[in-house]
C-alpha cells in the first residue's frame, strides 16, 4: 500500500519515515517539505537510507490511500479537511481533531477551527482504550506524547474506580525533541545542556486533552495537576503521577489489576514490584513500561516511560495506520 507523509521533515517526520521504510506492507509515495523540498531525504537526515525527493505541498498530486499530516497545530485541519473530503484516510499528528470542543480548542490554540464539521468522527489514536473505532475510522487524532503517557499510567486505576478522580498529580520530563526542530531560545543548547526547567507551569496545552479523555474513562470529572519539566536529552518522556486511592490496597494487587488491564496489550509492559521504569529502556520503541508503588495513607505512585518519538508520535501513528488497514498490529515496530 502507498502512502505518503505532509512534513516529514520534522522530527516526528523523520521518525515515521524510518519506520515505514522497514514496513513490510507500505511504500512510500510522497513526502513534502517547504523546507528542504527538492532535496533528497537521506541529504536531510543522512542517517536514514531514503532516495525520495522532498516535494513542496501540491494537495492535488497526494493521491495515495492514507496520508499521515505531521504539520503544526492550527496548519493541519484544512488540509486533513481537503484530504478527507477526497476520501483518503488521514493520521494527524497535530492537536487539531484531538479536542472534542471547538470552544476549548480556540481557548488553548487561539485559532478558529476550520473544519469543525469533523470534529465528532475524529478518532483519538490511543489503541489499546479504542482499538475497535480505530479500525473503522477514516480520520485518526494521533494523541500527543504527554497525554499517551499520562492516560495509559491511570488507565486501570480510573477504570476500576480505585482512585479520587479530583486529586491527581502528574510530573512529567520529557527530551528537548519535543519541542521540535525549528530552533528557539529555550531549546538552544546552552539553555537547555545541565538544565532542568518547569514550562506550561499555569496551564499546558496538553491538559484538555489528558483531562478529556481521562473523564471518558472514569465517566466523571477529572481534575489534574499537571507540571511538565524539560530536562537535558533528545528523547524520552517519563511521567511520575500520584493518586489517592480509595481503598486501602497492596502494590501487587494493583500491579495485578494493571497486568489484566494490558494483558493483550503489545506493547504496555507492566513491570513486578519494586521496579520502575527509565526512558533509556524504551528509545528509538513504541514501547511504554509502567512500574507502580502504594505508599503509606492510600496513596499509589504510577511512574511511565515512553520515547516521546516512538509511542509518543510515530511509532503510534504507524500502530494506527496498521488497525485502520487491517495489518499485523506490530508490522514495522517489532
Amino acid at each position: 500500500m502507498k502512502v505518503s507523509v505532509i512534513g516529514a521533515t520534522g522530527y516526528t517526520g523523520k521518525e515515521l519515515v524510518k519506520i515505514l521504510l522497514s514496513h513490510p506492507e507500505v511504500e512510500i509515495e510522497t513526502l513534502t517539505s517547504e523546507s528542504f523540498a527538492g532535496k533528497r531525504f537521506c541529504e536531510v537526515y543522512p542517517s536514514v537510507k531514503c532516495n525520495k525527493i522532498c516535494e513542496h505541498l501540491e494537495l492535488e498530486r497526494i493521491k495515495s490511500p492514507v496520508v499521515f499530516v505531521a504539520l503544526p497545530h492550527g496548519k493541519s485541519a484544512s488540509i486533513v479537511g481537503n484530504l478527507i473530503d477526497r476520501g483518503i484516510k488521514v493520521i494527524d499528528f497535530s492537536a487539531d481533531f484531538r479536542l472534542n470542543d471547538e470552544k476549548t480548542y480556540y481557548k488553548w490554540y487561539k485559532v478558529s477551527h476550520p473544519r469543525k464539521d469533523l470534529l465528532p468522527e475524529a478518532v483519538y489514536g490511543l489503541p489499546e482504550i479504542y482499538r475497535e473505532k480505530i479500525k473503522d475510522a477514516r480520520l485518526i487524532a494521533n494523541p500527543g506524547c504527554y497525554p499517551t503517557s499520562v492516560i495509559l499510567a491511570l488507565y486501570p486505576l480510573l477504570q476500576n474506580k480505585l482512585i479520587n478522580p479530583e486529586r491527581v498529580i502528574v510530573d512529567s520530563k520529557s527530551g528537548v525533541s519535543g519541542a521540535g526542530r525549528n530552533p528557539t531560545l529555550a531549546t538552544h543548547f546552552p539553555e537547555v545542556n545541565e538544565n532542568i526547567s518547569a514550562y506550561g507551569v499555569t496551564g499546558h496545552r496538553h491538559l484538555p486533552e489528558m483531562e478529556q479523555e481521562l473523564c471518558k474513562i472514569a465517566h466523571q470529572k477529572v481534575d489534574i495537576t499537571f507540571v511538565p519539566h524539560l530536562i537535558p536529552v533528545t528523547r524520552g518522556i517519563l511521567s511520575t503521577c500520584y493518586a489517592e486511592l480509595k481503598e486501602k490496597l497492596a502494590t501487587k494487587d494493583v500491579i495485578e489489576i494493571y497486568k489484566k488491564s494490558y494483558e493483550k496489550e503489545p506493547f504496555v509492559e507492566v513491570l513486578p514490584a519494586g521496579s520502575f521504569p527509565h526512558t533509556k529502556e524504551v528509545l528509538f520503541s513504541n514501547r511504554c513500561r509502567i512500574g507502580i508503588n502504594i505508599t503509606d495513607y492510600f496513596k499509589v505512585v504510577v511512574i511511565c516511560a515512553i520515547d516521546n518519538l516512538g509511542k509518543g508520535a510515530s511509532g503510534q501513528a504507524v500502530q494506527n495506520m496498521n488497525l485502520m488497514c487491517g495489518f499485523d498490529e506490530q508490522a514495522g515496530l517489532k
